[in-house]
């Protein structure tokens, strides 16, 4: 229960300071359009904070930490939710900037790809 708790937190400080950065960075830019930035932040706090945290809050009744799997499933999913994150901050800073890699897009869908499996595996679980 401590990693669901210690995990849950660092995407609360995380998803914080990704809102400031996405505010900060756009505005020092004096970009006003649509962007990926704009999603990272509520990404990182549903995703991240809140989801953890609901499974933080109902792991007593359901026993779900003491799973054999549960570390791996909690590993596969940060891995998950990391690239996600990751790949959406490196795209809305281009975007930003005015740049783009091409089919950078396919790269940035493995990590919701992976992210969905992780919920399938939580199902299992």
């Amino acid at each position: 229960m401590k990693k669901l708790y210690v995990a849950s937190f660092s995407y609360l400080i995380l998803g914080l300071l990704a809102g400031i950065f996405y505010r900060e960075f756009t505005k020092a830019s004096s970009f006003t359009e649509p962007t990926m930035l704009s999603g990272l932040h509520t990404h990182i706090l549903t995703l991240g904070f809140l989801f953890l945290l609901i499974l933080l809050l109902t792991s007593a009744a359901s026993r779900l930490t003491e799973h054999k799997h549960f570390t791996k499933w909690l590993y596969f999913y940060n891995l998950g939710l990391l690239w996600t994150i990751i790949t959406m901050a490196i795209r809305g800073v281009l975007e930003v900037q005015g740049n783009d890699i091409p089919g950078f897009n396919h790269i940035a869908g493995t990590g919701h790809f992976l992210l969905g499996l992780g919920l399938i595996w939580l199902m299992l679980l």
